[in-house]
């Protein structure tokens, strides 16, 4: 009698699961005239029209059969399904899936972010993949306490544990990891220099946590930055109000090692009533990168899209940019940054430090997109500026940075028929 109610108990399940489901739309993503390798991918749900509070469920159509696919979904105005294009797509090729209204199964986040003791922290699968600085972080003693600062990436490491940033440089205080203040600024009457902390004219701060997200597919922090002008008609003056969105992928973009995927984003916008000039300077904004104090000129590489590398790829532009170097008895270790074509003055100029920096070749890296041309900010506006990072440990060649550059800048189209 028990086995017959187990068995009625067990279809009752079933009927009411099958029940639950819903088709609501098949997907066709399209991989385009390029090969794809463990490509996150997105489709738009606001055509969906049901209730937000409900499940999802993606699955892949393989010869016929259902497969699983774990998926997240991106609140907001306009929500997004995001997922990762599994394994090996070749160019010209489709795949196919079909999203249900399901119970979903529990899934355990694979990035997770957490905040405690002055720092956010990322983690992959458990291990850190980068730190970001809540708390402020002052020099060292007997140093202008305005080198303090917060609102930046360090450390950020390899997946092996190598740390590739460096903050507190005794030739560049002012230098902080992954980071990005303006340099020129002019402002009404007066031009503030955000970067150069030891002129005491401005800064840039933490000013609040808007969201802290982790999951099977993604996970990061979206936080509220301030660029301080100390020089206007108050001790302190809000010029900016800047957003960075910072996210890392659950990918292995790489066939041959492990690699992490990293997103930054930063949404820039004029928190006074004039607009405001980005003059034209050699470095500042975009993203900048002091990288560790083990590399020198001896034991770096530096190699951009377009071929140059760190003799002579200054005030060139690139697409991308390869930079790495040797750890000692840790292998080698580096990041290829990626920028958007969306980005203002695409392919974005760089500043990028000469061999001989220091005497000792200290590596310094930047997409600088005021370096050849103003940039004049209007009230009322949000200005965008992405990239993404490859953060890998061994090498990477030219091929496999264009394929990751061509997802970023070009990722696959999804199409989709809604019930």
């Amino acid at each position: 009698m028990k086995k017959i109610f187990s068995v009625l108990f067990a279809v009752s399940v079933f009927l009411t699961l099958q029940a639950q489901r819903k088709e609501l739309a098949r997907l066709t993503v399209e991989a385009g005239n390029y090969q794809r390798v463990n490509t996150p991918v997105s489709f738009d749900l606001s055509g969906i029209n049901i209730a937000d509070t409900l499940s999802f469920q993606l699955y892949e159509v393989v010869k016929g059969k259902l497969t699983e696919t774990v998926s997240q979904v991106e609140k907001g105005y306009y929500p997004r399904l995001w997922w990762i294009l599994s394994g090996v797509t070749p160019a010209g090729s489709k795949r196919e899936y079909i999203l249900f209204q399901d119970v979903k199964k529990k899934t355990q986040p694979v990035i997770n972010a957490a905040m405690n003791s002055g720092i956010i922290r990322l983690l992959k699968d458990g291990k850190p993949v980068l730190d970001y600085a809540v708390k402020i972080v002052y020099p060292p003693a007997g140093v202008d306490t305005m080198y303090k600062r917060n609102g930046f990436i360090h450390p950020l490491y390899s997946p092996a544990g190598n740390i590739l940033t460096r903050i507190n440089a005794p030739d560049h205080y002012h230098h902080f990891g992954i980071w990005n203040p303006w340099t020129r600024v002019k402002i009404r009457d007066h031009v503030t220099d955000f970067w150069n902390l030891y002129a005491h004219q401005g800064t840039v701060r933490y000013a609040g946590l808007n969201s802290l997200t982790g999951g099977p597919v993604f996970g990061g922090f979206n936080v509220h930055h301030e660029h301080v002008d100390y020089q206007g008609k108050k001790p302190e003056e809000i010029t900016f109000n800047e957003m960075w969105d910072v996210r890392v992928w659950n990918s292995e973009p790489l066939t041959n090692s492990k690699a992490w995927l990293v997103d930054l984003t930063s949404y820039l916008s004029v928190a006074c009533d004039t607009p405001v000039i980005l003059e034209a300077y050699r470095y500042g904004g975009g993203i900048g990168f002091r990288a560790t104090a083990e590399w020198n000129n001896k034991n770096s590489w530096v190699l951009t899209s377009e071929g140059r590398t760190r003799a002579d790829a200054d005030g060139t532009r690139a697409r991308w940019t390869d930079v790495g170097g040797m750890f000692e008895g840790k292998g080698e270790s580096g990041i290829v940054f990626f920028s958007h074509p969306a980005n203002r003055e695409h392919p974005e100029p760089m500043r990028v430090w000469p061999v001989d920096q220091n005497g000792r070749g200290d590596v310094y890296f930047e997409f600088c997109p005021i370096r050849h041309r103003e940039w004049i900010l209007e009230p009322g506006n949000v200005y965008t500026l992405k990239y993404r990072m490859l953060v890998y440990d061994g090498r990477v060649d030219k091929a496999t940075a264009e394929r990751i550059w061509t997802d970023f800048a070009m990722p696959p189209i999804v199409k989709a028929v809604v019930k």
